[in-house]
């Protein structure tokens, strides 16, 4: 009987939980020439295996405050593959935190400094295209981009024990989002 393709790697967050201060700051134009610094670093690094690449997150929206982190998304034809991408990231600085092949295969490295975060998904994933929707109607809609900044002041003020839990406290926000804009991007019945 043959082992299943993940059994020998560790899955879920590498390393463990880890708690961090969470901390919302004003958008700052700098974020940009971070994430083309990075884009670049990761293309270099990956040559053809990249397929696409998009700053996405807080970040990638001008105006609206957020955690000091850039999130990348980074998409390769197949993110199981790690034989094709793992080895360059860790070579060009970047460390695996997270291997989640339930979730798209995705993958998560990030910069030692953790002000980076570089999420690997396949082309076809539709986690993808949640990520770009979410950007997008933010950055078009400032009402609902300065709600998305309030709920996230407001959150950055508990204390919480894993960086995730924080995350997923945003979540039914995030889902009303992408709802809208899907309804908005709908065509005329």
């Amino acid at each position: 009987m043959s082992e299943a393709p993940h059994s020998s790697l560790e899955t879920g967050l590498i390393g463990g939980i880890e708690k961090r201060e969470i901390k919302i700051v004003p958008w700052r134009s700098e974020w940009r020439d971070m994430f083309h610094h990075h884009a670049e670093r990761v293309q270099a690094a990956l040559g053809p295996t990249l397929e696409g690449i998009e700053h996405i997150g807080s970040t990638s929206v001008a105006g609206l405050a957020a955690k000091p982190i850039i999130d990348i998304l980074a998409i390769v034809q197949d993110p199981s593959r790690e034989d094709r991408y793992l080895t360059a990231l860790q070579a060009a600085g970047y460390e695996l935190r997270v291997r989640e092949p339930a979730f798209d295969e995705h993958r998560m490295f990030r910069t030692p400094e953790r002000d980076v975060h570089i999420h690997v998904f396949p082309l076809d994933s539709a986690e993808c295209r949640r990520y770009l929707l979410f950007r997008d109607y933010l950055r078009n809609c400032p009402e609902t981009r300065d709600r998305y900044a309030n709920l996230k002041r407001e959150l950055s003020l508990k204390d919480w024990e894993d960086m995730n839990a924080y995350a997923e406290a945003k979540t039914a926000f995030i889902e009303q989002v992408i709802r809208q804009a899907r309804q908005k991007d709908a065509p005329p019945s």
